[in-house]
């Protein structure tokens, strides 16, 4: 995870960080914590391995989900309901999956100007209206959401293998909330 960390860091303000580079990082941090608070009931239980495994599955989908959702809100609510500055990644110049996105489906202008902002010289708010103009106009917010609901369907389907009922049940519910949620 620290080494994730690292790596999230030294792709701080690099536009050419791509998709697959990213969602290496967020599952090599956020994912990786997920799948180990997952894992541990299985080991603690003393689970066979085909049930640690399918726990380890589930949380390191649900961690990919969550994170993905995150970097979405960034773009696409309130302060209020994140309990943190919108825009908060694109001043520290982050690249998270709806700038990667926007930036490939933008024309020579809007890389341009995703170049300069992410490279910390376009950091206003008037900037971070436009960034937000861009992220709307090439639907990244939603796409970025659809990644985030395809990584949730996979947590669920690791824990098929568990009998049906209120544990499994439970579990299921926080993989939908993690991608339905406004904060």
């Amino acid at each position: 995870m620290l080494r994730a960390e690292v790596d999230q860091l030294t792709a701080q303000r690099k536009i050419e960080t791509s998709e697959e580079r990213y969602l290496q990082i967020i599952a090599a941090r956020n994912a990786a914590l997920f799948a180990a608070a997952s894992r541990i009931a299985a080991v603690v239980a003393e689970c066979d391995e085909e049930k640690e495994e399918a726990l380890d599955a589930y949380g390191r989908n649900l961690g990919v989900a969550f994170q993905l959702v995150d970097d979405a809100l960034d773009y696409d609510s309130n302060a209020a309901e994140m309990g943190k500055d919108q825009g908060d990644d694109f001043r520290e110049g982050k690249m998270t999956l709806p700038v990667i996105l926007a930036y490939a489906r933008g024309d020579e202008e809007e890389r341009a100007f995703w170049k300069a902002a992410i490279g910390g010289h376009r950091t206003s708010d008037e900037d971070l209206a436009h960034a937000i103009e861009l992220i709307r106009r090439h639907g990244t917010v939603e796409a970025t959401r659809e990644r985030a609901r395809m990584f949730a369907q996979r947590a669920i389907d690791a824990i098929a293998i568990f009998p049906d009922g209120k544990a499994r049940q439970a579990m299921a519910e926080a993989a939908r909330f993690a991608v339905a949620r406004g904060y």
